[in-house]
């Protein structure tokens, strides 16, 4: 028997709620599946919040172990306060005796054990002449009798460091010899660059190279022989090294430069803060000046001349140009007005 249209439309409409009742149940499960997700996330935002606030009082809070405020959910253990009678017992220090100690100081390093790895030759010093060598008291010539090490350097070779023993000879006088006033005399050869130092003047050359061309300070430099050449050499040495030279073979040339330069037509001069850590009647905190001068574009070899001084006044630049001609030294007080 055929249906009838309205037949036909219940049937769909029934279809159709049940499939609307089927998207439900399963819209329903996924919201559950939803929730579930948001609490567990809930959670573990909750539990990250607590070790980063707990991180946060170890590394910013109070270093005592009592908390003000304690943790959420867990009981205090000591929630009754003492009775006010309570004496706290007093603990006897117990005093133990340390036997006192003395420290040894440690032997100075001598050449042989610092530079062993080292090539190592010798240098026979010859340097007295024929006259120098005869007897001052008959002219009899004198004869070698001994040898002895007069000074050691370090001699610089590009890519390594040689050892080199500079031998001093003995002379005696043979007609002198069996007197009451034997006569001796020693070839000590020429003064080493820095006295009682084992630094030569490769060395020396090759550490201000580093240190003001290559701006290598110091403390690389001594990690850099230690560690290519096995030589430990502080920087403390290789300062003093270079204080010595400046003071004694650099000087000379500094002054012949300065002079140059307060006769140029044009000179600029600028400082830069430096902190000088020992300084008499100043603090190590206090800030001093490293003052720059150079010639300027006049077609001349340029010249640049450093000088140091505790303030920035313009007493600085009025001491470097005071021997000067009186035009740079009046143009010079002007500048620093300005």
């Amino acid at each position: 028997m055929p249906r009838s249209a309205k037949d036909i439309q219940l049937t769909e409409l029934k279809d159709t709620i049940l499939k609307l009742n089927e998207l439900i149940v399963s819209q329903t499960k996924s919201m559950d599946s939803l929730q579930k997700t948001i609490e567990d996330l809930r959670q573990e935002l909750s539990n990250k919040q607590a070790e980063v606030d707990y991180l946060k009082t170890k590394l910013f809070g109070s270093s005592s172990e009592k908390y003000k405020v304690p943790f959420p959910g867990q009981m205090n253990l000591f929630e009754e306060e003492l009775p006010d009678d309570r004496i706290p017992e007093l603990i006897e220090p117990e005093i133990v005796e340390v036997a006192a100690h003395k420290r040894e100081r440690k032997a100075k390093a001598t050449y042989e054990e610092m530079f062993d790895n080292l090539s190592h030759r010798q240098v026979l010093l010859d340097t007295l002449t024929d006259e120098e060598k005869q007897c001052p008291l008959c002219g009899t010539p004198m004869i070698p009798i001994g040898t002895e090490v007069a000074r050691t350097e370090l001699v610089f070779h590009p890519a390594y460091l040689e050892r080199v023993d500079y031998i001093a000879t003995t002379y005696e006088c043979p007609a002198c010899k069996d007197s009451l006033e034997p006569q001796f005399i020693k070839d000590e050869g020429k003064a080493p660059l820095v006295p009682h130092s084992y630094v030569s003047s490769g060395l020396a050359a090759h550490v201000m190279y580093g240190k003001f061309i290559n701006a290598l300070p110091y403390y690389r430099q001594e990690k850099d022989f230690e560690n290519q050449f096995g030589v430990k050499i502080g920087r403390g040495t290789m300062a003093h090294w270079t204080i010595y030279c400046a003071q004694n073979y650099f000087s000379p040339m500094i002054d012949y430069f300065h002079r140059l330069l307060t006769k140029r037509k044009f000179v600029a001069g600028d400082e830069t803060p430096i902190q000088v850590l020992k300084e008499a009647d100043r603090r190590p905190q206090s800030k001093s000046y490293v003052w720059l001068f150079r010639s300027g574009d006049d077609g001349l070899n340029p010249i640049i001349v450093y000088q140091y001084h505790p303030t920035r006044n313009g007493d600085a630049a009025a001491k470097f140009f005071q021997d000067s001609p009186p035009r740079y030294l009046y143009q010079c007080r002007r500048i620093c007005r300005l």
